[in-house]
């Protein structure tokens, strides 16, 4: 297959699914990641992409793209489930402790490690969630003490949002707050693609005595439609890579632990 054939193909693929990585691309086409990057670096000259850590993302659709959540699900499982083992470790384990559960796909890896993991509690966890899956996973846990936030839900993420989940939520100081993100910049902070799912995720920061941010490696580097919180108001993000460039950069300015699973 000529260059030209395959960079068609891979531009393609980017814009039907919004996302590749550079490890998809060189198993499909069985070549080196080295020559997948010079793909990517030449279409991303022509517009067509932006890179990101790991891999691309369609250059028309960053702000707005939002994949449904079966697919989200299929992706990046393993790099998931090392983020959610780490922060499984930083569940409070006091018999007084309060745990805030974003919706997402790596917050639900979550989910599922700490409904066994509550099972040794000498008393029940307060988990706080607006996640529809996160509830269904955790609504038999035995020592699980569960609030599910009310509002709309929107079916791509399966999140209830809006101004009852929010008006909740500012009434509650959580020990710890464990919110996914569509995207961690070094200037834009954290973004999401949706406005309501953003009033609800910086409530989930606002109120949070701890913030920790779950994201694997292809968020870094991206920016969504709109900021719900400043890198600043981050204690630790929980990752598969290490940051760099200007990311690493600000987060050492902020103060943001990164933990690398």
């Amino acid at each position: 297959m000529f260059a030209e054939e395959r960079q068609l193909r891979i531009a393609r693929w980017i814009a039907d699914a919004g996302r590749v990585s550079v490890g998809e691309l060189a198993s499909e086409f069985d070549l080196t990641q080295e020559t997948i990057r010079r793909d990517l670096s030449l279409l991303e000259a022509d517009g067509v992409l932006r890179r990101v850590h790991g891999g691309a993302v369609a250059a028309s659709r960053v702000s707005l793209a939002e994949a449904p959540l079966p697919e989200r699900a299929r992706r990046n499982i393993d790099a998931k489930a090392r983020i959610a083992a780490l922060a499984l470790d930083l569940v409070p384990t006091s018999a007084t402790g309060s745990v805030v559960l974003d919706a997402g796909t790596t917050t639900t890896a979550l989910a599922t490690r700490l409904g066994p993991a509550c099972a040794d509690r000498s008393s029940a966890l307060l988990l706080i969630t607006n996640s529809l899956p996160v509830a269904s996973t955790l609504t038999s846990a035995p020592n699980v003490e569960l609030e599910v936030l009310g509002g709309r839900v929107r079916p791509t993420t399966g999140a209830a949002v809006g101004p009852v989940a929010v008006e909740r939520m500012n009434r509650l100081r959580p020990d710890i707050a464990f919110v996914g993100t569509n995207g961690v910049d070094a200037a834009f902070g954290l973004s999401t693609p949706d406005a309501h799912e953003a009033s609800i995720k910086s409530a989930f920061v606002r109120n949070a005595h701890r913030v920790v941010v779950l994201a694997d490696a292809t968020k870094l580097g991206v920016t969504a439609l709109v900021q719900f919180a400043e890198l600043g108001a981050v204690d630790t993000l929980i990752t598969d890579a290490q940051p760099t460039g200007t990311l690493r950069e600000a987060l050492h300015e902020a103060e943001v632990e990164v933990l690398v699973a």
